[in-house]
């Protein structure tokens, strides 16, 4: 059973930074993703195993880092120049079966285990 615990949402004014956290229980391909209220869930951005290639959703690129420090089994993404239409649960997941070393996933299909989901809040 891989446990994903996310951490660091919370409210802010646009402009504004944050960073969340993603703790695992091992080391996995991950993604973050997003859900706001009525809307599909969302690609936000995706990180291989091995940290060499990322890849992120055309709304946040340019402002969106995602990281990661395999001794810590934790991925980061950091959110500068927050918007309020980044309102929204954030969501870290992990791709657990047979992948490549040097891939992401972008599909939240590829993905097998889901966190419980950080809320982040950007007022005008």
């Amino acid at each position: 059973q891989v446990q994903l615990v996310e951490s660091g949402g919370g409210r802010v004014q646009a402009g504004d930074s944050l960073r969340l956290s993603c703790a695992a229980s091992s080391k996995y391909p991950m993604g973050w993703f997003r859900q706001a209220p009525g809307k599909e869930r969302e690609f936000v951005a995706a990180i291989s195993w091995s940290d060499i290639r990322t890849d992120y959703g055309d709304s946040v690129k340019g402002r969106f880092t995602i990281s990661r420090d395999n001794a810590k089994n934790t991925v980061y993404l950091q959110m500068n120049s927050l918007k309020p239409e980044d309102t929204a649960v954030y969501y870290c997941a992990a791709h657990t079966t047979y992948y490549s070393t040097s891939r992401y996933y972008s599909g939240a299909d590829e993905y097998d285990y889901w966190g419980q989901g950080t809320r982040v809040t950007v007022s005008s």
